[in-house]
């Protein structure tokens, strides 16, 4: 008979502990999205989670906690699916880091900014985080065009296709852009193919 390894009784608690977190992250994101800032409160993200305000306060104890700890966790959930994407033609790979710029997750990061920008308490610490997320999207990308920041010129043409990357995400926004974003693709694709060899 095998013996039987008794398991902590502390496993169920930080497995359901995690998954109140997750949701409450994932919540965030969405009411961010949905109703921007200012209809994003404490009250609201709980409610979509379907846990309690004190529960979601266990977690992120201020407004800006849970909001910064929302945008890390879209910032984060941007990187994996970059480093999941498969090696493949550069035109491919502006496609999806274009794409990354479009969802809802993008959304929600926005929303965060244009708070930050009139929230003192908020602003450093969205700063703080937007750079620490530029830096990783930037090493991504190069990796994943294959770039040669040695080469004269490489590193300004990565940041300047993160960039418009950026713009065109916020001009989908109010309006569907497929179209001319798809345009602007092909035209950054052929560009990046005489940049980067």
């Amino acid at each position: 008979m095998a013996a039987v390894t008794p398991t902590s009784p502390k496993a169920p608690k930080q497995d359901r502990s995690r998954a109140t977190r997750q949701r409450l992250l994932e919540a965030a994101v969405a009411c961010l999205a949905e109703h921007g800032w200012a209809g994003s409160t404490v009250s609201v993200v709980a409610e979509r989670a379907g846990v309690s305000r004190g529960a979601a306060q266990h977690h992120f104890p201020t407004r800006e906690d849970l909001f910064t700890g929302a945008v890390e966790y879209v910032a984060e959930e941007r990187s994996a699916a970059l480093r999941a994407l498969p090696v493949q033609d550069r035109s491919a790979v502006l496609a999806a880091l274009v794409d990354l710029y479009t969802g809802p997750l993008f959304r929600a990061a926005l929303q965060l900014w244009v708070a930050a920008s009139n929230e003192e308490q908020l602003r450093p610490r969205v700063t703080e985080l937007e750079a620490r997320v530029g830096r990783e999207t930037h090493r991504i990308a190069v990796g994943l065009l294959g770039a040669d920041e040695n080469r004269p010129g490489v590193r300004e043409t990565v940041q300047g296709l993160l960039d418009m990357a950026r713009g065109l995400g916020l001009a989908n926004v109010l309006t569907d852009d497929a179209a001319r974003r798809h345009r602007v693709v092909t035209q950054w694709a052929a560009l990046l193919d005489d940049v980067l060899g």
